[in-house]
């Protein structure tokens, strides 16, 4: 039920929102998160958060939305994946330090959620976006880091990625 009825909420959050490089219905991007997330050892409240990771940053849903909606354990992991940094913090460079700091202070469930993230996105931008994927996969390298008391299984297919893409 609660898997549900994050599903239904984010499907809705994210509502005319498309792929960047493909142009699919944007909740094909959770969706995918949620069920590597699945490959794994979670819990309901992990695959809520999975498919919800993106709806503070990239909606009108606030966290008090998810808390009130969903209670508090799908929303900490929900807040420990939305980015903390905004436009007024500096370059990209000092935002995505600032959501590293973040992130390292996460729980180990929200790591694996965003391990799984970093896999689901990995694919599409090196396929897409040649150029960016170079500043992203950087910053990748530099997220492993913090999430190593994510999944184990996960963290090995984040770090191979990540590894392939600085072997070619």
């Amino acid at each position: 039920m609660l898997v549900q009825r994050a599903i239904l909420f984010a499907t809705e959050a994210h509502h005319g929102q498309v792929r960047k490089y493909t142009g699919e219905s944007y909740i094909v991007h959770p969706l995918e998160v949620m069920e590597i997330v699945k490959t794994v050892p979670h819990t309901p409240e992990m695959l809520a958060a999975a498919v919800l990771h993106d709806v503070v940053e990239d909606t009108d849903a606030t966290l008090s939305d998810i808390l009130n909606e969903f209670g508090f354990d799908v929303h900490h992991l929900v807040a420990d994946l939305t980015d903390v940094s905004v436009p007024s913090d500096g370059n990209r460079k000092v935002r995505k330090h600032l959501d590293l700091i973040h992130t390292s202070k996460s729980l180990p469930q929200s790591k694996t959620i965003k391990l799984a993230d970093l896999i689901s996105n990995s694919k599409s931008i090196t396929e897409h976006d040649p150029n960016f994927a170079k500043v992203y996969m950087r910053e990748k390298a530099a997220l492993l880091k913090v999430l190593t008391e994510g999944d184990p299984t996960l963290y090995v297919r984040a770090k191979k990625i990540v590894d392939d893409y600085y072997a070619n």
